[in-house]
Parts: structure tokens; C-alpha cells; sequence
């Protein structure tokens, strides 16, 4: 507020500030408007409340331009509002399109150095300056440039690179050469376990159980203020056998957790001053003690198997790498590392990979994949279902156009004739990658040189299928991709038998999915269908049988009269569930009613 003794908003200010406007004229123009709107309300109102008038309130775009008088301003625009003392110009051109053609900017470096213009390239992410170097390198060392390749690197992150040439500067940027998404700046956060510890302490309840390190298992009765010496202290207050009680200092925090067992069991509370908990302390550490005995004789059995030992990263994988339109999370970018790692290790690597839908996961198999191939080396891609061979050659297919591999697929998509072209190729060692479903692990594929299996959703597959898969991964690499692992599975790493990569970081901008239980509600399925419609969404309607889906479709025709309804279940013809599949894709159907043989319900993005 202004007041008499304050006329000018400017008394608050240092007189040595500099004022710096995007466009000063349209600031003036701004502040005029808002003062008319300001004038209208104050008197149509003026009646019925007190209230100080707008111009003990506001200021207008004149008042600002005399009120700034005597300040240094700087001003940006192709045209200046007041007058300037000084202009500033700049001759700078944007920079150019090279396609993630690299000795075409090669070239352009060695143009740059010869008229004198700096060379910079300006990134945020050390690692893609690092790759940067790596295939600039290479290209030098193939083409025998003798010239030495000159650029300056800036890790900061710029909008799009310039070229300046009054200054005889070239500012090049990562994700316009790499053809990159601008990075979005992740916001630190806590660490995994500190969130989860805190969160569990905040999340306790009274009634809850928990478990104390000296103690045992007690009831959580709350925060109380104990006298401790003659001083009030915040304890947490525990109840065990007996009604007992127990007092723990709140900066002995770290000694309790949250009790968790079996879902829906009770656990016994301990009794205080027992020996009980002690003698099952004893029992749990003599047990870990087996454990790690077995874990130990696992471990040399698999360090004595050989198997083949993979190449460091050549120029072509970073550039794959560099290639990829999103930025890597933290997790991905650490399993990435793992998993070519183990790769390059003499011994078969036996890795499982974590991760939700969408995560990343076949990011990391595609890198994996190609790898494998840059060391002469033939791939195998399991997949539970046909429609996933598909979608997954779709994929590997668009990663790897620009690159010397060889990707192909095998399901009951392809005639006989097609699949046993497929299988001769493959035999002769001209197919790189093969993506296929249990086809895959049939007697007639032969693999000229297999070197990397790939098992994506191993839980889907039955008993048989793994005694075979035990077969062929005996000296071969092996990477299982999973965003549910089967208890055996998660057992076996978290033992330690298996290699294991979890990838917790959502990609950014992800919204969380928000599952909903109900008994089978018309109302409640058309108002999740017409919510998705609204957005422009698609619908998975998953059901448990297929002599009824028609039925079904019918239902949801009748309740959604405007959906657009396809069927898809694993008895129905081939060519007319790819057709179906690829009309999907191409978002000519909105809405699709299939089987499942696991569960039924509904999921939609939580906005």
C-alpha cells in the first residue's frame, strides 16, 4: 500500500538497482489495463464497502516509466521503448541440423577451426560429453584424420546452440546433435531408505505393531512426555505382554521399525525381560549363517561355468545410447552400467531387472540387445504372448534403424512359409535379434551363434518352458525383465544367486496408476470409460473367459454407445488379431475387450 509519506514505490528501492524488462512497453500496457479494471470494480462497489481507491493501490504504466527515471534499466526486444544509452546487438545464427550425423559436424569443427571460431559444446550431463568424445575419437581414428579435432566443453545446460560470428563463437548442444528431448531438471529428493524410514515413523499409528532391536515385538500406544532427571522429554510409548510398558527416547529412533510379517497375521508381543526374543535372534543369525554357506558353494559353481566374454562399448553404443529421445533416470542409467558390466565379464551373467510398466526396462534390453550384436553375437527375445512379439519387434525395429543389426520375429502371425524363411536366416547367422513366444524354445530354432538370451515376464511361462530355458542359458548371458517376479525368482536374488536391478525413479512427468476394486457396476465402468474418452485415451477391458466376451462387448456397446469396440483372445484367427492389433496402434479403435487368465478389473492414470 502507498501511502502520503510514500509516493513512489521506487523510495523502496536502491538507487544503484538495475531494472531489467522482457519488453517494457507491454509491462506499461499491462499495468494500464489492470488499472482500468481496477477503476471499474472500485466504483461499482464503492457503495456498498470501504475501500482505498485504486490509485492509493496501483500504479500506471506512465507512473512506472517516471518512477524508474534515474535507474540504470536493461531492456531486450528487437525494439527499445525509452531511450537507450546503449544498444546492444547480436550477429548470431541458430544452430544447424545435423541429423546425429557426427562427421558432418566433425566436419564443421575442423571448418570452425579453420576460420578461427571457437568450438564449444554445452551439456548438463557429463556422461553425453563423454560419449561425445568417444565418437568423435573413433570417427578420427576410421577415417585417419590427422587433424586434431578442437571443442571446448561447458557442462551447463542451454536452450539450443548459436553460432556468433562477431565473436567467432560456436555453440553446439547435446540434445539438438544427439536429436534429444531437452532434459528436464529432476529436483533432488531423499535417498530410498531414509524416505522410507521416515515415512514409516510418520505413518505409525496407535495399535500398530513394531519391532524393537533389544526388545522384541511391541504394540505402539503413541508420543508421551516422560520426566527424565527432573526434565521433560518426548518418548514413544510401547506396550508389550503383560500390559508392560516401555519408554523409547525419540533419539533412539533408529533401534525400532515397523513390524511387518504375513499379511493379515497377528504376531505375539514379546514379553520384557524374556530370553525369548534373544534365543530367536540367535536362531535367525545361525540360519543367515546356512544361507550364506550355500550362497557361497552357488557362487563357485557359477564362477567355474564359462562363458563369452562381451567387448567394451564401442563408438556405435554410445551413440545408441546417446540416441534415445528421454533422459535416463537415475536407476536405469545405474542398471544400464550393471547389466554391460556382467556382459563383459568371463562369466554367464544371470541378471534380474525390477521395474513398473513404463519404467524403462526395455530401454535397457535394447541396449543389451545391441551389444551382444557389436560382438558378432545372435539374441533371443522371449515373450509370453503374440501380441507382445509384436509390440516389442516394433520397438527393437524403430531403436535400431540407424544401425548395422538385423531384427526379426517369429509367432503365429507368420504363415509356415514366412517362419521357416525366418529360422533358415537365422541358422545362417543373418538374423541378429529374434523376438518370438514359446515358438522360440521349439526343437527346429537354431541359433548360428547365440550370446544373449532375453526372458521378458518370466512368471508367464510354465514348467516346462523353464526346465528348457535351463538348457539353453548354461554358458549363454541372461537378462530376465520383470515387473512382478514369481516369490522363487525374488528369492533366488535377493539370496544373491541371481543378480538383481531394481528401477524405483518413475520417468518424469509420470503420473502414478490408481488401481480400484468393485463388484461389477455399470455406472462405475461407464464413468472410467468416459473419463478415458474425454482425454483421448484408450481402454483394456480384460476378462476372465472367452465364451462370453461378445456378450461383454455388447454390455459396454449398450452402456458407451459411442466407443468403438474390438475383441482380442488367444483363439482367434492370426490375421484377425493383427489386424485388430494394428488398428489399435494407429488409435483407429479406442476401446478394446480381451481375456486374461489372471484378473479382472479397472485402471486409470490418477490425475
Amino acid at each position: 500500500m502507498l501511502r502520503e509519506n510514500r509516493q513512489t514505490f521506487a523510495e523502496y528501492i536502491p538507487k544503484d538497482a538495475v531494472w531489467w524488462f522482457d519488453d517494457l512497453q507491454l509491462t506499461s500496457h499491462r499495468l494500464d489495463s489492470e488499472f482500468e479494471k481496477a477503476q471499474k470494480a472500485y466504483q461499482s462497489l464503492k457503495n456498498e464497502i470501504s475501500h482505498l481507491p485504486p490509485e492509493d493501490l496501483f500504479i500506471t504504466g506512465e507512473k512506472l516509466n517516471d518512477q524508474i527515471t534515474g535507474f540504470s534499466c536493461v531492456e531486450f526486444g528487437k525494439k527499445s521503448f525509452p531511450d537507450n544509452t546503449l544498444v546492444l546487438t547480436f550477429d548470431t545464427q541458430p544452430q544447424p541440423s545435423f541429423n546425429k550425423n557426427f562427421e558432418l559436424f566433425i566436419n564443421a569443427l575442423l571448418q570452425n577451426s579453420e576460420n578461427g571460431i571457437q568450438n564449444i559444446v554445452a551439456s548438463d550431463n557429463p556422461k553425453q560429453l563423454q560419449r561425445l568424445q568417444t565418437i568423435v575419437d573413433d570417427i578420427r581414428f576410421n577415417r585417419n584424420i590427422k587433424q586434431e579435432i578442437q571443442f571446448s566443453t561447458l557442462n551447463l545446460a542451454l536452450h539450443e546452440g548459436f553460432l556468433e560470428k562477431k565473436l567467432k563463437i560456436a555453440c553446439y548442444t547435446d540434445h539438438q546433435l544427439f536429436e534429444r528431448y531437452h532434459r528436464f531438471q529432476l529436483k533432488d529428493s531423499f535417498k530410498g531408505k531414509q524416505a522410507l524410514t521416515l515415512k514409516e515413523i510418520y505413518d505409525l499409528q496407535p495399535g500398530d505393531y513394531v519391532s524393537h532391536i533389544d526388545h522384541g515385538i511391541g504394540r505402539f500406544a503413541g508420543l508421551e512426555k516422560i520426566n527424565n532427571n527432573g526434565k521433560l522429554q518426548e518418548a514413544i510409548r510401547l506396550v508389550y505382554k503383560d500390559n508392560d510398558i516401555l519408554y523409547v527416547s525419540i533419539h533412539s529412533l533408529h533401534r525400532i521399525a515397523k513390524y511387518t510379517g504375513k499379511e493379515g497375521a497377528i504376531p505375539s508381543l514379546d514379553k520384557l525381560g524374556s530370553n525369548a526374543w534373544n534365543k530367536l535372534k540367535q536362531k535367525t543369525k545361525q540360519r543367515v549363517k546356512d544361507i550364506a554357506k550355500d550362497l557361497i558353494k552357488l557362487y563357485a559353481e557359477r564362477k567355474s561355468s564359462e562363458g563369452f566374454q562381451f567387448s567394451p562399448d564401442t563408438y556405435l553404443q554410445h551413440e545408441l545410447e546417446a540416441s534415445f529421445i528421454y533422459e535416463d533416470t537415475p536407476d536405469q542409467y545405474k542398471t544400464t552400467n550393471d547389466v554391460k558390466h556382467d556382459m563383459e565379464e568371463p562369466n554367464p551373467m544371470d541378471r534380474l531387472v525390477c521395474g513398473d510398466v513404463g519404467f524403462g526396462k526395455t530401454e535397457i534390453a535394447i541396449r543389451a540387445a545391441f551389444k551382444a550384436v557389436a560382438d558378432n553375437k545372435q539374441v533371443a527375445v522371449l515373450v509370453p504372448t503374440t501380441i507382445l512379439a509384436l509390440q516389442h519387434y516394433k520397438t527393437f525395429k524403430d531403436r535400431l534403424e540407424d544401425f548395422p543389426c538385423t531384427v526379426d520375429y517369429i509367432n503365429r502371425f507368420k504363415t509356415r512359409k514366412e517362419q521357416k524363411e525366418t529360422l533358415d536366416k537365422l541358422s545362417k547367422g543373418k538374423v541378429d535379434i529374434l523376438i518370438g513366444t514359446h515358438r522360440l524354445i521349439s526343437q527346429d530354432v537354431k541359433f548360428k551363434d547365440l550370446g544373449l538370451f532375453i526372458v521378458d515376464e518370466e512368471q508367464k511361462f510354465g514348467v516346462a518352458t523353464k526346465e528348457k530355458l535351463k538348457k539353453i542359458k548354461v554358458n549363454v548371458d541372461t537378462l530376465t525383465l520383470t515387473a512382478t517376479p514369481i516369490p522363487r525368482t525374488l528369492q533366488f536374488s535377493l539370496m544373491g544367486a541371481r543378480d538383481l536391478s531394481i528401477i524405483n525413479t518413475p520417468p518424469v512427468n509420470r503420473y502414478p496408476i490408481q488401481t480400484e476394486l468393485h463388484t461389477f457396476n455399470e455406472e462405475t465402468i461407464r464413468d472410467a470409460i468416459h473419463y478415458e474418452m474425454s482425454r483421448g485415451g484408450q481402454v483394456f477391458f480384460v476378462n476372465t473367459h472367452v465364451q462370453n466376451l461378445g456378450d461383454l462387448a455388447g454390455v459396454i456397446q449398450r452402456m458407451v454407445p459411442d466407443a468403438r469396440i474390438a475383441m482380442a483372445h488367444g483363439q482367434m484367427d492370426g490375421e484377425k488379431l493383427e489386424k485388430n492389433h494394428a488398428r489399435l496402434h494407429r488409435r483407429r479403435i479406442r476401446r478394446v475387450a480381451g481375456n486374461h487368465h489372471h484378473r479382472i478389473g479397472i485402471r486409470y492414470p490418477k490425475r
